[in-house]
């Protein structure tokens, strides 16, 4: 097996289970969401622009620290 074989190879496995947590995660917290919405309100869940915006901020500084484990 050559370097360049080898390289992609773990490249691909880091992006499929990437995926795949990213998908079991995400499914997760919309159901939830949903369950949580359903309970409380009955309907659709009413999402605040400040709450968004903190999540996003929060989501981007969980990524930030996944992308800085390779660099240990």
């Amino acid at each position: 097996m050559s370097q360049v074989e080898s390289t992609e190879n773990w490249k691909m496995k880091i992006l499929l289970i990437g995926t795949a947590l990213g998908a079991v995660v995400g499914l997760g917290t919309a159901y939830l969401l949903a369950r949580t919405a359903e309970e409380n309100h009955d309907g659709p869940p009413k999402i605040k622009t400040g709450d968004a915006l903190k999540i996003g901020v929060n989501i981007i500084g969980v990524i930030r620290g996944i992308a800085s484990l390779a660099g240990r």
